[in-house]
């Protein structure tokens, strides 16, 4: 694929300067009009008001990984001990599905709503092994697993039309797409979408250009994907070809996502997560919430329901 030169001069806003340790899923709520993302290191969910700049969090006795909106005003929590609804007014839990895995050994990890409002989330497996799935979740059907063979689950994203589903293994720099049936959320033709150099050992960070994390998919159907160690964020055309390559002033970006009242907003969480004290000492917004205004805006954040 044709990669364009780096944008060094992105102008990229400190959104949120508390930093979180594994700032992770980031979502624009399209009710609230607020941002929800996770610090997976910490167990919790936070959430930004822009137009306050109020911050609040919740605090859990485990990983979460992921959330989605609700038809009835709570939030799907992607835990490691399963999928749960959250109230947050009340602060009660209540479980929706057990987590399909030994909670031992694997978590959930990345995870979001189609439009038609099913749950799709895959897993990581703590050791690092090609043992991870996807799982689709709704009412009627419950957790059912999907797809599988990968490492550490990310990077999931619908296309406008909703017949693509995107869906990488950061471990193997890999980025897949499946043919989706919108109706009943069958997928099919399991294909490479990207690929990306492995790093090598030792290999300078100057000279990596990262691995694919956390994703969103705009108005035209590109995908944007965060770049984990290579300090930058891509879009990528639904034919494959990187059409921009954003620096971000943050070693590891985690995941992008589309808010504002626009939704031309562009939020991408970061991470300071076993990160080296020089690095952090040079990139003093590492943990934080950064933002950037784009041309195109992003798909509205769909309700689980």
């Amino acid at each position: 694929m044709s990669t364009p030169l780096p944008e060094h001069d992105a102008p990229w806003v400190l959104a949120v300067a508390a930093p979180a340790v594994l700032g992770e899923s980031p979502l624009w709520h399209p009710v609230e009009q607020c941002l929800y993302y996770c610090d997976i290191a910490e167990h919790q969910v936070r959430r930004f008001d822009p137009a306050t700049g109020e911050l609040r969090h919740w605090q859990f006795d485990n990983h979460v990984a992921s959330l989605a909106p609700m038809a009835d005003g709570a939030l799907l929590l992607a835990q490691r001990d399963g999928l749960w609804r959250f109230d947050r007014r009340t602060g009660q839990r209540d479980a929706l599905a057990p987590p399909p895995y030994d909670p031992a050994q694997f978590r959930f990890n990345d995870g979001k709503c189609d439009a038609q409002g099913r749950f799709w989330v895959g897993t990581l497996s703590d050791a690092r092994q090609p043992l991870s799935a996807l799982y689709r979740f709704d009412r009627e059907r419950g957790l059912q697993q999907v797809a599988d063979g990968i490492t550490v689950s990310n990077g999931l994203g619908f296309s406008p039309n909703g017949r693509t589903m995107y869906w990488s293994d950061t471990t193997s720099h890999t980025v897949f797409a499946f043919d989706m049936t919108p109706d009943d959320g069958t997928l099919s033709n399991r294909r490479v979408f990207a690929q990306f150099a492995l790093k090598q050992p030792g290999q300078d960070l100057g000279t990596y250009g990262g691995r694919p994390d956390g994703a969103a998919v705009d108005a035209e159907g590109c995908y944007w994907v965060a770049m984990f160690e290579g300090q930058r964020v891509l879009r990528i055309a639904p034919t494959g070809e990187v059409l921009r390559d954003v620096r971000v002033p943050v070693q590891c970006p985690t995941m992008p996502c589309f808010g504002g009242p626009d939704l031309r907003t562009l939020y991408l969480t970061t991470t300071r997560e076993k990160r080296p004290e020089a690095e952090l000492a040079a990139q003093p917004w590492a943990g934080g919430v950064l933002s950037l205004r784009v041309e195109v805006p992003g798909l509205p954040t769909a309700i689980f329901g």
